[in-house]
């Protein structure tokens, strides 16, 4: 490495206040909640319709900005995105989050989407490891218990993809318009393992537990193609693959996420196994996935290698590379972080306006029509990754 590690936590670190500013100062609504769009420009659009995962995710980040800085201002904007997710997100009558609703928080798209009920656990469990709020923990509880409820599969195993308001079978199951309509799916998976992980911190259930574990064993014997070291990510009930697309963020995140499930629930018996595999899924994002700048490439369609650069797996590379020195002690993996932080330097962060860009080209092409928060767009990936490496380092 370059820096010393100490000094590359130190950029983390720094990093970190600075997203958390631009979230501050563009997206904070005096009203209630956060602004649901700022353009390419820096341009707040107020009127913007606003999506759970955007507030689910902007809360799990600020009380985890909180939990390790201890910083106030940080709880007070986790409270604000706890308060308009409670008053304006869940469905008190029927159980679950909305999926979105509009500039004046009118619910607008009342599905439930597994993934949207995922991050809504995701970050009232965090919200609760900050304040000890056992309203808080029980709303969690509340969705996990509904999401069990009514998307688990206690035939094949697993979770479909989503319902209607009053739960009810929808034949349209997409997150968005780019993803196969498939009743399953690896995004929706990862996401829910992720969420039970950082509910158990806060509830040591054994049934939840047991779930956990369950979806480990659905990455390995499922959704990971073992041959090829890939995630494999539309399914039909089940499990017939639907794709053939190599989605280089999610590998790498599969792999650190999956380490972490297993460290939290202490399973033992699973470790040496889980991190073989998180190694392997490094190692292919390394080799078919990474761009001679160390930039992680978008996606791979067949043949077509779409070279894109999203600002989200280059996040994501940081900490899963780290995550393979740590289990290693192999440098190279350090060195590899190193190069994707140099290109998300010199790339990725706007050093004028604040925040990381969303799209850039594999000529170096910032993509104006991608805006800097939005549905997609939150402050997840990139705080958690500055999070992840400050406490991988020291």
């Amino acid at each position: 490495m370059k820096r010393d590690r100490y000094v590359f936590a130190d950029e983390m670190l720094a990093e970190l206040h600075h997203i958390l500013s631009f979230w501050n100062e563009k997206t904070f609504d005096e009203k209630g909640g956060f602004f649901g769009e700022v353009n390419a420009n820096n341009m707040t659009i107020k009127e913007a319709n606003r999506g759970s995962i955007l507030n689910s995710r902007i809360l799990w980040t600020y009380a985890a900005a909180y939990n390790y800085t201890r910083e106030k201002e940080y709880l007070l904007m986790a409270d604000h995105a706890y308060t308009y997710l409670v008053e304006h997100f869940y469905d008190a009558k029927n159980g679950g989050v909305f999926w979105e609703v509009d500039g004046n928080g009118k619910p607008s798209n009342t599905r439930k989407q597994g993934y949207a009920q995922a991050f809504a656990i995701y970050g009232l469990s965090e919200y609760y490891r900050a304040t000890g709020n056992d309203v808080c923990l029980t709303l969690a509880q509340k969705i996990y218990h509904a999401l069990e409820r009514h998307l688990y599969d206690n035939e094949l195993g697993g979770y479909i993809e989503a319902q209607d308001e009053v739960w009810e079978p929808l034949t349209d199951w997409r997150l968005s318009e780019k993803d196969l309509n498939t009743p399953k799916s690896m995004n929706t998976h990862l996401h829910i393992l992720e969420a039970y992980t950082n509910l158990y911190r806060c509830w040591k259930d054994d049934g939840l537990r047991n779930r956990i574990v369950e979806l480990i064993h659905i990455f390995k014997d499922k959704i990971i193609d073992s041959q090829r070291m890939h995630l494999q990510l539309f399914f039909e009930n089940d499990w017939t693959l639907q794709s053939q697309i190599d989605s280089y963020g999610h590998d790498i995140e599969t792999g650190w996420l999956l380490c972490e499930a297993v460290e939290v629930i202490g399973a033992e018996e699973l470790k040496a196994e889980i991190e073989r595999i998180a190694i392997k899924l490094t190692d292919s994002t390394l080799a078919e996935g990474s761009a001679e700048d160390g930039s992680i490439y978008n996606e791979k369609k067949g043949s077509h290698l779409d070279t894109d650069k999203h600002w989200w797996p280059q996040a994501e590379a940081l900490v899963g590379y780290t995550n393979a020195w740590q289990i290693t002690k192999d440098k190279k993996y350090l060195d590899q972080a190193e190069k994707v932080w140099d290109y998300i330097l010199s790339n990725v962060i706007d050093k004028q306006n604040g925040e990381w860009h969303a799209l850039i080209d594999q000529n170096g092409n910032i993509n104006a029509n991608e805006p800097k928060a939005g549905f997609w767009k939150c402050p997840y990936h990139n705080s958690r990754a500055m999070l992840e490496m400050v406490k991988r380092l020291q």
